[in-house]
């Protein structure tokens, strides 16, 4: 007899879970960009979009929180490895961080790991470089403190962790793109805002001088009242009296006349002027005709453009008299 076929029904074979193996450089270097550029990127257009506006102003504030919560949400990225295991860059791609000897790898550990990447950076981001020819993939960091990028179970990222990823991109690409236009509006509308002062200024600002500066006797006190209201109140006591002596010496026919000016500075509140000017004083037969040049500072109040300080530059000189 023909002795029975032994049982030859195999059992199927699993596929071994791979054991952890060292993360690829491009993995690690996508996911240090994923846990550190998106919050650079903010920080840094924050920065920039806070010079830009004015000092302690609203949007000043709102570019200092958002600066500072992105730099808390990168540093809670961090030390998520701790709690979690990973951090959102390094779970995106499957890596763990371990030391050699299998030991866990502590919040401290890994806070001495980020400082050891000083190392990597010193010598011309060599050290970060470095896994691209060392055959466990380390850096000088890694070296120094016994750790290794590994990845773990060979799978890919569950799709929550990829739907936080595109969050986290499209978030700080939308807070980048509204910082830039921020920026954009408020300095266009700070230079609209300086334009637009010095236009004013060049329109009215020799008018107002004039008003100042002339005056009849008959009509000495209106025109003096016309003054004092184009006056702020840093310069209508100076000017209050200057009238006064003119009235204690006699007050004779006083009228100037600008014949050019220029705008030295101007800002949505403040502007300089420079003024030339040509003038009579006294009456027809016996007036004597006089230049001057002055210097103006105009402040915006609640009720327009006011004069608050006007220096004399060349005192009145004799002029040649008109033809």
């Amino acid at each position: 007899m023909t002795p029975p076929a032994a049982d030859t029904q195999t059992t199927p074979t699993r596929d071994k879970e791979p054991a952890d193996v060292s993360a690829p450089w491009t993995a690690r270097a996508a996911a240090l960009a994923i846990d550190t550029l998106p919050g650079a990127a903010i920080v840094a257009t924050t920065v920039l979009v806070a010079l830009s506006v004015p000092l302690r102003g609203a949007w000043w504030w709102v570019c200092v929180s958002t600066g500072a919560v992105a730099i808390l949400l990168t540093a809670v990225n961090r030390v998520l490895p701790v709690i979690h295991g990973q951090s959102l860059g390094r779970a995106a791609f499957g890596i763990t961080i371990a030391r050699r000897n299998d030991l866990s790898v502590g919040w401290w550990w890994l806070l001495l790991r980020d400082l050891a990447h000083l190392v990597d950076t010193a010598p011309v981001f060599a050290g970060w470089l470095w896994p691209l020819w060392d055959s466990r993939r380390r850096t000088f960091a890694d070296m120094l403190l016994r750790t290794e990028s590994r990845l773990v179970e060979a799978r890919r990222a569950d799709r929550t962790v990829r739907r936080l990823t595109a969050a986290l991109l499209l978030t700080a690409a939308s807070l980048c793109a509204a910082g830039a236009a921020v920026s954009y509006t408020v300095v266009r509308q700070h230079d609209r805002s300086i334009a637009e002062a010095g236009a004013q200024i060049a329109a009215q600002g020799p008018h107002m001088v004039e008003k100042i500066l002339s005056y009849h006797p008959e009509t000495i006190h209106g025109d003096f009242d016309d003054a004092q209201s184009l006056a702020t109140d840093n310069y209508s006591a100076q000017l209050s009296a200057q009238q006064q002596a003119v009235q204690k010496a006699g007050p004779v026919r006083n009228e100037y006349w600008v014949t050019n000016s220029a705008v030295l500075s101007a800002t949505p509140n403040q502007a300089t002027m420079l003024l030339f000017l040509q003038g009579e004083r006294g009456a027809p037969p016996d007036q004597r005709y006089i230049t001057a040049s002055m210097r103006v500072t105009f402040v915006n109040s609640v009720a327009g453009w006011r004069v608050d300080d006007l220096a004399v530059v060349t005192k009145p000189q004799p002029a040649e008299a008109k033809p």
